[in-house]
């Protein structure tokens, strides 16, 4: 029965507007190239600012300050802008889904 909920939320996330909206918007990139490149280097820049920031538990500036920069050149195409968007609603969603899940199980994993 725990399986068949589950089989059936996937389901559900699949058909949810933030997911269908987040695939839309992730093939529009997908067939803009130089977007799609510009965006990769993004979530490489992105990447690598965050293991830092885990490794060593502050934040390098350099490297966020060129995350920002590359964040702020990409928002101003509106494809980047909601593929960002989408990307967004759609990790809230995950992240709603897994607190609540979390939350069922707390007892156990404490």
């Amino acid at each position: 029965m725990v399986y068949d909920t589950a089989n059936k939320l996937a389901e559900e996330i699949k058909q949810s507007e933030e997911y269908v909206t987040y695939q839309m918007a992730k093939q529009a990139i997908n067939l803009n190239y130089e977007l799609k490149q510009e965006i990769d280097e993004f979530e490489k820049a992105r990447y690598e600012a965050q293991v830092i920031a885990l490794q060593t538990g502050k934040d390098n500036e350099e490297k966020l300050r060129h995350v920002q920069e590359l964040y702020g050149q990409l928002i101003q195409n509106q494809e980047a802008s909601k593929y960002f968007d989408a990307e967004v609603k759609f990790n809230v969603m995950i992240a709603d889904i897994n607190k609540i899940i979390g939350e069922a199980i707390q007892d156990l994993i404490k």
